[in-house]
C-alpha cells in the first residue's frame, strides 16, 4: 500500500496561516489534497494536521485528516507520526504549499519504489533560471551518474550556475526508512539550511531523484501566491 500525507503545519515561520490562505476560494492545501488524490498510484491521501482550527477550516470539504503534535521539528516528522502504527509500504510527503501539484510526478516519485535498493527518493525538475540560482527559498540540488542526490542548497555560486537542478520538494520513504529517520538527531547541515533531507544525507541514506520538467514552484511568500494567482 502506498499513501501521500500533506504534513500541515498552521503557523509557517515566513507565511503563519498559509495553507488555508484562499486560492479561488478553496483552502491551499485543499488543492494539494484534490491534485493528489488524482494521482493512479496512490491508494489513500491523508492532511496531517496539528491545530483545532485547521480541522474547523477544513471540515466542510470532507478530507482525510489525522491530528498530529504541534511540536514537530519537520514536515517528515509529522508525516512518520502520521504513518507509524498504519501497515503500509512506501510514504509520500507532499508538501502543502504545491497548489499547481502535477499528479503525474506523484506516480512518477511513486515509481522509484521499484527498485528495490531504492530507500528514498524525491522530484527534480530540469527547469531552472536565474530567479531560482540566486533565491533562497528556491532549493537547489545536484545529482550523481546513477541518479541519485549528491547536495542540496539555498545559496550557489555564479560558477557552479548549469550543475544544478530545481527541487520539487516531495519525497518518499520506504516505512522503515521514514521511522528510522525520524530517530535521528537533526545534522548541522540541516539546522543551518533548514533543510531536513540533508538529515538523510548526512546520514548515508541515499535519495534516488526522478527527474522531471515541472515548472511550478511552492508558495514561500505572500508573493509567490499574487505570482500564482496572476498566472491563473
Amino acid at each position: 500500500m502506498v499513501i501521500g500525507v500533506i504534513p500541515a503545519r498552521l503557523q509557517s515561520t515566513r507565511f503563519p496561516n498559509k495553507i488555508l490562505t484562499p486560492i479561488n476560494e478553496k483552502p491551499m492545501v485543499m488543492h494539494v489534497y484534490d491534485r493528489a488524490r488524482e494521482a493512479e498510484k496512490l491508494d489513500d491521501v491523508i492532511i496531517a494536521i496539528d491545530s483545532t482550527e485547521t480541522e474547523e477550516a477544513l471540515k466542510q470539504y470532507k478530507p482525510n485528516i489525522k491530528m498530529t503534535h504541534p511540536d514537530h521539528l519537520s514536515g517528515t516528522d509529522r508525516v512518520a507520526e502520521a504513518v507509524k502504527d498504519m501497515d503500509i509500504d512506501v510514504i509520500l510527503n507532499i508538501q502543502g504549499d504545491e497548489p499547481m501539484l502535477d499528479p503525474s510526478i506523484i506516480d512518477q516519485l511513486v515509481c522509484c519504489f521499484d527498485d528495490e535498493i531504492v530507500e528514498m527518493a524525491t522530484i527534480g525538475s530540469r527547469v531552472i533560471g536565474n530567479s531560482d540560482y540566486f533565491n533562497p527559498n528556491s532549493v537547489k540540488m545536484m545529482i550523481n551518474e546513477n541518479g541519485f542526490a549528491t547536495s542540496f542548497s539555498r545559496e550557489i555560486k555564479d560558477y557552479q550556475i548549469g550543475a544544478y537542478y530545481h527541487h520539487v520538494g516531495i519525497y518518499g520513504y520506504r516505512k522503515d526508512t521514514l521511522l528510522h529517520f525520524t530517530m535521528l538527531d537533526q545534522s548541522t547541515n540541516e539546522k543551518n539550511l533548514n533543510l531536513e533531507q540533508l538529515r538523510a544525507l548526512d546520514n548515508g541514506i541515499p535519495i534516488k531523484v526522478a527527474m522531471t520538467d515541472y515548472p511550478h514552484r511552492g508558495i514561500d511568500t505572500k508573493e509567490d501566491l499574487k505570482q500564482i494567482e496572476l498566472n491563473k
